[in-house]
């Protein structure tokens, strides 16, 4: 299977079960502490298992630090990205790879009947790009070195 045809479903079973999400009420200063503890660069948005938006370091950069604001006065959903790009365990590494050039993203939310079932980011793209294809130069290098003998 080529890198690009590897589905989104595959690359969530390599990743960590849990969602991170923070509520749309949560202090901007909260939403970058979990971020921080988790290691990650965004989480998102809901509120009732609804998903409201993304937010990110990019976001916390440009629209708070940039413009004076205080994080922990500030609520997430002043900041938030909104409505958020989704796609669908279906969707490819190279479709998501897409998007995310054309768009700017860094980060898509995955949904399936209406419910978020995951988070994939650009660097999980590209480890999955990085893995197929040290795969595919390993297969090769199997065939040639077996078709020399």
């Amino acid at each position: 299977m080529s890198e690009l045809t590897t589905t989104i479903g595959a690359v969530l079973k390599q990743k960590a079960g849990d969602v991170l999400s923070v509520a749309p009420d949560a202090s901007v200063y909260q939403a970058i502490e979990i971020m921080a503890k988790k290691g990650v660069g965004a989480l998102l948005v809901m509120e009732h298992g609804q998903l409201l938006g993304i937010v990110s370091e990019r976001d916390y950069a440009r629209k708070i630090v940039l413009q004076g604001h205080n994080s922990k006065d500030t609520p997430v959903s002043a900041i938030m990205s909104s409505p958020v790009f989704t796609v669908t365990r279906q969707h490819t590494v190279g479709e998501c790879l897409r998007i995310i050039t054309d768009k700017h993203f860094r980060h898509l939310a995955v949904v399936e009947q209406g419910a978020v079932v995951g988070v994939v980011s650009i660097g999980d793209l590209v480890n999955c790009v990085i893995t197929e294809q040290e795969q595919t130069i390993r297969h090769l290098h199997a065939y040639i070195s077996g078709a020399a003998h």
